[in-house]
């Protein structure tokens, strides 16, 4: 599904065009549901795109240490993708694999970008959310303040999860603008099936 291209500008910041824009992701997030795999691009704090894949994105840890470091120091602005996928083993649960951000990235991007995993975790009826933190910059705290706990400690490894089991905590302030373009686009979506 093409969608409408938005151009950034030099300070990194989306014109506030913006129902099309928000329609445009909104039909690009209801197309990612029913996927197990994808990608979601969230820029200067706005959800900018969501694109299926056929894959999972899968780095190793020598991958996420030297190839994603690398890249958080080298590319300006405020942007932030977030690669996940859904085992076949275990269709109940989504992986976080792969998050990648820009040196200029706030908390206000990464805040939305896990509150579009938060609400596709709930358009998909998932019961959890896993992820392996492999950069000592995001805090066992900070984890938990939005709601991750460790799972299967690990000298190597920090694995956590996030936990629903039917009760999703979306936060409904910072999606509050893109919420009613992303619910009739789903629907859109599931009637034309």
């Amino acid at each position: 599904m093409a969608a409408t291209r938005h151009t950034v500008d030099g300070a990194g910041t989306i014109p506030a065009s913006s129902l099309d824009f928000e329609h445009d992701f909104a039909v690009q997030f209801g197309a990612i549901v029913p996927r197990r795999a994808g990608v979601i691009e969230v820029i200067s704090g706005h959800p900018f795109a969501a694109r299926p894949r056929l894959w999972a994105r899968r780095p190793s840890q020598v991958e996420a240490w030297l190839w994603g470091s690398r890249t958080h120091r080298r590319l300006p602005g405020d942007h932030c993708w977030l690669y996940f996928h859904q085992p076949r083993r275990f269709p109940n649960f989504l992986v976080v694999s792969y998050v990648l951000s820009t040196r200029q990235t706030s908390l206000a991007t990464i805040r939305v970008t896990l509150a579009l995993l938060d609400l596709l975790a709930e358009r998909k009826r998932t019961d959890a959310l896993l992820c392996d933190v492999a950069t000592a910059r995001i805090s066992d705290r900070a984890l938990a303040r939005w709601g991750w706990e460790p799972l299967a400690p690990s000298r190597w490894h920090r694995r956590h999860i996030k936990r629903f089991y039917g009760k999703y905590d979306v936060d409904e302030a910072l999606l509050a603008p893109s919420r009613a373009a992303l619910e009739s686009a789903t629907s859109q979506l599931a009637l034309s099936r």
